[in-house]
């Protein structure tokens, strides 16, 4: 199993010079208030090279001649007492035991011997600007290995952010299964949720509602906060007060996905709390899900990341022309970005350790093709305030579908779509 994350941090050496050095710091403990610690979450990066789920942890990898690599980790030291208040620790044997580390040191040492591993070295890899005390260290441990020998060559800074964002970008088939696994998880969550809600409710019951649908199917916890808005709520595109009754009448748009062995799952749907669309509601709806239908399919080997966000463009555009809410030519509108008003982010995002995660959109000064193993979401929405100036019909109405959606080398495959996005569908299981 462990086999994975040597061959990860190969695969990265192979794309780095000759005699130079990745750093990639672990997240640390993040404490909620006094001494109450928040669940621990590594660092995806650190996660993605290492398979290693200890805090304060170090991993340094060294690119040598013909592009070997070694790895040295720096770990929380054993403890037998601080094991017995919070847990087992591997120690610097038990990390090269258990992670084929090529050693392993106690993260007490690094300031003393990571000078000593940089020194020589032509450049030093890292996330630039992701962490002010890294930023900081790297500088200093730069500084003291430059400090052994005045005459030694320059050893320059470069940021590691697109080298290991871009290798996270196409998922392996260990990772492919695991995001299956999560979106099924949310996707029964989100099924459950249609059957369960009712008028009355609070959109805080269904936040419940939901992070337990997760957690007894094994994903203990989400993978964001969960997006839980009714009615024109709907119309804040981060909205997670989710503390609102839940009004007959009203649409829910639900944003939701749980997050499982660190890899994320990302769902929204939107239906009627009380089991049936009203005319106006259903107009919207589906315009919203012809954009969606219309950009899955431009989800292809054949087309770049924005493809997919023209195509949504232009369908919502025509379809809020045909409602009346806009006026003009379809082009004209389009061009001018008229649907702004009412359709205000991009179609989707890459998925996978991250909910938003890490890799380019560009690729040598254009938009990046679509290559088997990407996870991108899609995620068309109109949103229409109180304070739009449209009939008073289409006021307070707030609409996304999402699903996540797997690139493949004959064209693509939706991991989310046990949930029903279809209204006749929807209406017919929440009866």
């Amino acid at each position: 199993m462990n086999s994975r994350y040597t061959e990860r941090r190969g695969k990265l050496g192979s794309i780095l010079p000759e005699n130079t050095a990745v750093v990639i710091a672990g997240a640390s403990t993040q404490y909620r208030n006094a001494d109450s610690s928040h669940a621990f979450r590594q660092d995806s990066n650190f996660w993605y090279l290492s398979g290693f789920n200890e805090p304060e942890s170090t991993l340094v990898l060294l690119i040598n001649e013909n592009n070997a690599v070694q790895s040295i980790a720096f770990v929380p030291e054993k403890d037998e007492l601080k094991e017995i208040w919070d847990g087992y620790r591997a120690g610097p044997e038990g990390a090269m035991k258990d992670h084929n580390f090529d050693l392993a040191y106690n993260n007490t040492e690094i300031n003393d011997r990571l000078p000593d591993l940089l020194a020589g070295r032509n450049q030093v890899f890292y996330p630039v600007g992701k962490s002010q005390s890294l930023d900081a260290n790297v500088i200093e441990w730069i500084k003291t290995a430059k400090s052994k020998d005045r005459h030694s060559s320059t050893i320059d800074i470069a940021d590691a952010s697109s080298k290991v964002g871009n290798q996270r970008l196409i998922k392996d088939t260990d990772e492919i299964e695991t995001m299956k696994k999560a979106c099924m998880i949310s996707a029964e969550a989100h099924v459950e949720a249609m059957k369960f809600v009712q008028p009355g409710m609070t959109e805080q019951e269904m936040e419940a509602f939901y992070q337990y649908q997760f957690a007894k199917r094994g994903g203990r916890f989400s993978a964001y906060t969960p997006i839980i808005a009714g009615g024109e709520n709907a119309c804040v595109l981060h909205y997670i007060e989710n503390s609102k009754p839940l009004k007959d009448g009203d649409l829910l748009l639900v944003d939701a996905g749980c997050e499982f062995e660190l890899y994320a799952s990302d769902i929204t749907r939107t239906y009627p709390i009380n089991g049936k669309f009203s005319s106006a509601q259903l107009a919207i709806y589906e315009i919203v899900l012809e954009a969606q239908v219309k950009s899955i399919e431009a989800i292809s080997t054949k087309n770049n990341v924005m493809d997919a966000q023209i195509v949504s463009e232009k369908i919502i555009t025509q379809g809020l022309i045909d409602l009346g809410i806009l006026n003009g030519s379809m082009e004209d509108l389009h061009a001018a970005g008229a649907f702004k008003a009412f359709y205000m982010h991009k179609i989707g995002h890459w998925l996978g350790i991250d909910v938003h995660d890490a890799g380019d959109y560009m690729e040598d000064g254009e938009f990046m093709k679509f290559k088997p193993g990407m996870i991108t979401t899609v995620e068309p929405g109109i949103y229409i305030s109180s304070s739009a100036d449209v009939d008073e019909k289409w006021k307070g109405i707030g609409i996304r579908i999402e699903d996540d959606i797997l690139v493949t080398a004959n064209g693509n495959e939706n991991l989310t779509d046990l949930v029903p996005s279809d209204p006749k569908e929807i209406e017919a299981l929440m009866a």
